[in-house]
């Protein structure tokens, strides 16, 4: 997929602030300062689309970006540690979730995770929600040069087998690198095939 525009468009402090479900959507969600604002920028070629900082917990709205003019990239609020107040991060988490399972037009989940970690016990409490919600998500693995290949490998692979534990198949996986751009063109492809996936339902549900 060529990313030929990628501009700003709404944020949302509530569900009801969101814009009209008339595009298909791709969500990107995860950790605070998983590298998720940086991996975004990376995917649509673009610097400072959405905002970067070293501080956990920077994006607190659901920021919609509007990508050549079809569909909608998603920025939603860390979850997990931030240095916000307890009833802030609540706040966060219960947006997070009513977008997730309430949005009609969300075509795929991105669930950011950092592959330098083991498997954290809120991100994979987060796995089983989505499951048990019937979302549609896809595990990204970030920041993955900084790791060694073989390191790299073993984590991924302690990955897969801590999930495989409780799920009977895993979703879709990628490794990526907001600096190097490994992976973004994986996951622009992925984006692109659900698109024409997604076009081909609603001619259908037209006719």
């Amino acid at each position: 997929m060529e990313i030929r525009s990628a501009v700003f468009f709404r944020s949302a402090e509530h569900f009801s602030q969101l814009p009209p479900a008339d595009k298909p959507e791709f969500a990107f969600v995860g950790r605070s300062n998983v590298g998720k604002s940086s991996l975004i920028n990376k995917v649509v070629n673009q610097k400072g689309l959405a905002k970067t900082s070293q501080t956990p917990g920077k994006t607190k709205l659901i920021n919609h970006f509007i990508i050549n003019k079809n569909w909608y990239l998603v920025d939603l609020p860390g979850y997990g540690f931030a240095k916000v107040s307890k009833t802030a991060r609540v706040a966060f988490e219960n947006l997070i979730r009513d977008y997730v399972t309430r949005r009609r037009s969300l075509v795929n989940l991105f669930v950011l995770v950092d592959s330098r970690h083991e498997p954290q016990k809120l991100d994979l409490e987060f796995f089983e929600y989505l499951g048990i919600s019937e979302v549609p998500f896809a595990i990204v693995f970030t920041k993955a040069d900084k790791l060694g290949k073989n390191v790299l490998a073993q984590n991924i692979e302690v990955y897969k087998a801590k999930m495989l534990e409780t799920w009977e198949e895993l979703p879709t996986m990628f490794v990526t690198s907001a600096d190097t751009g490994l992976g973004c063109d994986e996951l622009r492809k992925f984006i692109s095939e659900n698109l024409q996936y997604y076009d081909t339902n609603a001619a259908r549900d037209e006719e």
